[in-house]
Order: C-alpha cells, then structure tokens, then sequence
C-alpha cells in the first residue's frame, strides 16, 4: 500500500505561484503515473495534470497548459506542481494520484492540501 503526502498549499494572491510536493512512501512501479487532481468548493474532482513516472511524458487539463508544469524527482519519490499565474478558479483541494492510465483510475491518494487564490 503506498501512502502519498502532499505538501505545499497555501494563500497566493492571484497572479503569484506555489509549488506543491507530494512524496511516495514507496518507490512507484515504472507503470505507474503520478497524478494531480483538484476539487473546488460544490464542484466534482478534476484531473488538472500526471506525468508517467518511467518518462517525460506529461499529461495537462486545457486551462492549465501553460501555467502548471508536473515534475518529478525520483531519488525523493517526490512528484512536483508548479502553479504559476494562478487565477481565483485555481482554488481548490489538490490531491495527488497514483494509477496506471495517465488521466483517470487512480488507486492511491493523498489526503489533500488546499490552494486558495485571493483577488
């Protein structure tokens, strides 16, 4: 069972940046795609970016492309968010995910870290 803590969420004004970890308690399979999905306050979880772990193949939500950037740092287990240029549609709960499908079907989770974006 692999346990993912995230890290790294806080108040930006918008227009500012955050960085969000999120550490694996054990090493992912080369299978395994590291995932970053988000639920704002009354709305439905939503995929917003997941690199493959054994790549640079990276995965974006339309409104994000541009803006965040996934990455990763394998020797810390340790995959990585950079929101930049946040806009107040950027609040929400961020969880990071582990699954095998790069935008859906996750099977581990963390416990969430919260990004509220102040105009």
């Amino acid at each position: 069972q692999m346990q993912l803590v995230e890290s790294g969420g806080g108040l930006v004004q918008a227009g500012g940046s955050l960085r969000l970890s999120c550490k694996a308690s054990t090493r992912p399979y080369s299978s395994h795609v590291m995932a970053w999905l988000r639920q704002a306050p009354g709305k439905e979880r939503e995929f917003v970016a997941s690199t493959r772990w054994s790549d640079s193949r990276s995965y974006y939500k339309d409104s994000v492309k541009g803006r965040f950037t996934v990455s990763k740092e394998r020797a810390e287990r340790t995959v990585y968010l950079q929101l930049n240029n946040v806009t107040v549609e950027d609040t929400a709960v961020y969880y990071c995910a582990v699954g095998t499908s790069p935008y859906n079907d996750f099977f581990y989770w963390g416990q969430g870290t919260q990004v509220t974006v102040s105009s």
